[in-house]
C-alpha cells in the first residue's frame, strides 16, 4: 500500500497529500469543486513510476494539482501565450540537463559547468529534497475527452477518465524531467515510456481504442 505522510488518503477536496514513494514525495492538491476521478494514492503513484523510468534524480519532491479548465485557461495565458483550456501544463525547476540524456531529434550540449551546478543542486543536506517542478492537470478535460473519444495519445480513443488523467500526469512529469514532442524522434520516445509506465499501471488502451484492463 502507498505510504502517506499523516494525510488520508481520500482527504477532502482542497486539501493537499504529502505520498511519499521513496526517493521521491509526490504533493498532490485538489481544487475545491473538482471532480474524484483517480485517488491521490493512484494519481502518485503513476508520476513515481514516471520519474523512475525518466531516471530523475533523488531524493526529491513534485507537485501535482488536480484542477479545472478555469485554473489550466488562466496559466495556459499567463504563461504560454495561449488562449482557452489544455488538458495539462507543466512548470520544470531545473533543466532538461538535469536528466538522463536522450534522444531529443537536436544535438545538446551540454555546459560542464552547468552539469556540475546541476550535481550540486540535488547534493543536499540528509533530510531535505530538491524540487523538480509542478504539474496542472484539468480533470474537467481529461473526464470530457475521455467521454468524447478525444483521449489516449492519438487524441481519438474513448476509454475510462481514469486512463485519460493518469496519462495526463505521466505526461506531465515527462515534461518535468526534460522530455517534449517538438521533434518527431522525442515525441515518439516520449509516447513508448508512456505506454509503458501505463501498461505497468494495469492501464492502456487497445488496437480498437478500447480499455485494456
Amino acid at each position: 500500500m502507498v505510504g502517506n505522510a499523516g494525510t488520508p488518503a481520500d482527504a477532502g477536496e482542497g486539501a493537499s497529500s504529502s505520498i511519499y514513494l521513496p526517493p521521491f514525495r509526490i504533493d498532490v492538491t485538489i481544487r475545491p469543486g473538482v471532480s474524484h476521478v483517480a485517488s491521490r494514492n493512484r494519481v502518485a503513484a503513476a508520476v513515481r513510476a514516471t520519474l523512475e523510468i525518466a531516471g530523475a534524480p533523488g531524493p526529491a519532491s513534485i507537485g501535482v494539482v488536480l484542477s479545472a479548465d478555469s485554473e489550466l485557461a488562466q496559466l495556459n495565458a499567463m504563461h504560454m501565450g495561449s488562449s482557452g483550456a489544455t488538458d495539462v501544463l507543466s512548470f520544470p525547476f531545473f533543466p532538461p540537463e538535469a536528466f538522463p540524456a536522450h534522444e531529443r531529434g537536436v544535438v545538446l550540449q551540454r555546459d560542464p559547468w552547468v552539469a556540475a551546478a546541476l550535481r550540486q543542486a540535488f547534493a543536499l543536506p540528509p533530510g531535505l529534497r530538491a524540487h523538480l517542478g509542478d504539474i496542472i492537470v484539468s480533470v474537467e478535460r481529461a473526464v470530457a475527452q475521455a467521454e468524447e473519444g478525444r483521449g489516449g495519445q492519438t487524441g481519438d480513443v474513448r476509454w475510462s477518465a481514469v486512463d485519460e488523467l493518469l496519462l495526463l500526469a505521466v505526461h506531465g512529469t515527462l515534461h518535468i524531467c526534460g522530455w517534449d514532442h517538438a521533434e518527431p524522434v522525442e515525441e515518439a520516445g516520449m509516447r513508448a515510456m508512456e505506454r509503458h509506465v501505463l501498461a505497468g499501471l494495469g492501464h492502456g488502451e487497445g488496437r480498437d481504442g478500447t480499455h485494456t484492463v
